[in-house]
């Protein structure tokens, strides 16, 4: 009986766990997703040896503001830039390249400024709107998520949107 209770103890843990993180889903699942639902995608770019992104998963991605503004717009993506899988993106193979010590997806989604952590945003048919790189918090990042989640950047140039008061 006390194993048992365990075990529901656990699982009802685990659920109120999930509804307070953000759901990072693989890059081809994001794809895929957005295929079928369109939405836009967020992908933290980022590698193990990374000091400032560890940072970041520990604060910012746990503020309760940014992971409600990213689930509900975004499909959000964690992408180790070193990783050695093969990544298929817009019909193209992307494989690690020793020499760079990355992903080629990773070059290309950065425009080849490897720097980390690096936000990157993907429209709702998974092209490339812009990479933001560097540790930002909870606060610095909510903004930019409303600039690209809700179509500002379309009309508006950043520095008009921030200048306008962004909370």
């Amino acid at each position: 009986i006390f194993f048992f209770s365990l075990s529901i103890n656990h699982g009802f843990g685990q659920d109120a766990k999930s509804a307070d993180e953000i759901k990072w889903v693989t890059f081809e699942d994001a794809l895929s997703l957005s295929n079928k639902q369109p939405k836009k995608i967020f992908m933290d770019i980022y590698t193990g040896w990374c000091g400032w992104c560890k940072k970041m998963d520990a604060s910012t991605f746990k503020d309760p503001k940014v992971v409600s503004y990213m689930n509900q717009h975004f499909y959000a993506v964690k992408l180790d830039a070193e990783t050695k899988d093969t990544i298929t993106y817009k019909s193209k193979d992307y494989t690690f390249v020793p020499a760079y010590k990355s992903n080629e997806v990773a070059a290309y989604l950065l425009n080849g400024q490897m720097s980390y952590p690096t936000a990157v945003y993907l429209d709702e048919k998974s092209d490339p709107i812009t990479a933001v790189p560097g540790f930002l918090t909870a606060d610095q990042l909510l903004p930019i998520l409303k600039y690209f989640g809700e179509d500002i950047y379309k009309t508006k140039k950043w520095e008009e949107y921030q200048s306008e008061g962004t909370k």
